[in-house]
């Protein structure tokens, strides 16, 4: 399976924006699975890379006044939608139990869920990171979860958006921590995809991307810019 490198626009964007950037990906080279992942408006307007959303709600329908179904995302053609993210569980109260629910959303209409987890700053010097990840794996996945149709992103919150990004060794030892964590837990987690967000950019790219059990990014700030999106994307060894 090819590493996947995934760009999250958060609340950035424009509907020019979208068509240079799609433009721009049309040559791009395939030895990597490419992303995006921009504000609802603009997904249609994604055709060179795979479609991705960066929530749904966890209903199918109903009066939820501003809410986006998982159902509708497939309407228009979604690959991926971001479930979890640190910024929703933290500005939105968003529980495992939440996530796991919209995840559940995602997988019955045939939408590969990337699932967030991650520790903070006082957890990770709280000695609590391996913990909190793990809980987060385990109360956020659903049971229908595999290879195909999960994808775990590690994000440590507190290397998102602050220009810190972790250590080779502080990826590294998170990252077989979750693989041994899903080999244990599900028939098809050794070809589970984990990706790891932070402060991914071109200058770490490389020694990022390349570490065992690091099967691509979820890149934020970097993803604006679309030099420095093809860069980290061609930093993986083909």
């Amino acid at each position: 399976m090819k590493k996947l490198i995934a760009g999250n626009w958060k609340l950035n964007g424009s509907f020019d924006m979208t068509n240079e950037f799609d433009q721009a990906m049309a040559d791009c080279a395939d030895h990597v699975e490419w992303l995006i992942c921009p504000p609802a408006p603009y997904i249609v307007n994604i055709e060179n890379t795979a479609r991705g959303a960066q929530d749904c709600s966890t209903n199918d329908n109903g009066a939820y006044t501003g809410e986006i179904s998982a159902a509708m995302l497939s309407d228009i053609g979604c690959d991926y939608c971001i479930v979890g993210h640190s910024e929703r569980r933290a500005n939105h109260s968003e529980t495992n139990e939440m996530v796991r629910e919209k995840a559940e959303q995602l997988l019955v209409n045939n939408i590969t869920a990337i699932i967030c987890v991650g520790e903070t700053l006082d957890q990770r010097e709280a000695g609590q990171a391996n913990v909190v990840v793990t809980d987060q794996i385990k109360n956020s996945m659903p049971a229908m979860a595999t290879a195909d149709n999960v994808v775990i992103a590690y994000e440590p919150v507190w290397a998102i958006g602050t220009g810190k990004a972790a250590t080779v060794n502080d990826v590294t030892t998170m990252h077989a921590m979750i693989r041994d964590l899903l080999k244990s837990t599900l028939d098809t987690g050794a070809e589970m995809r984990i990706l790891y967000g932070g402060s991914v950019k071109p200058s770490n790219a490389s020694e990022l991307l390349n570490l065992d059990n690091v099967d691509g990014a979820l890149i934020g700030g970097a993803s604006l810019k679309i030099e420095d999106f093809l860069v980290i994307g061609n930093a993986v060894n083909s």
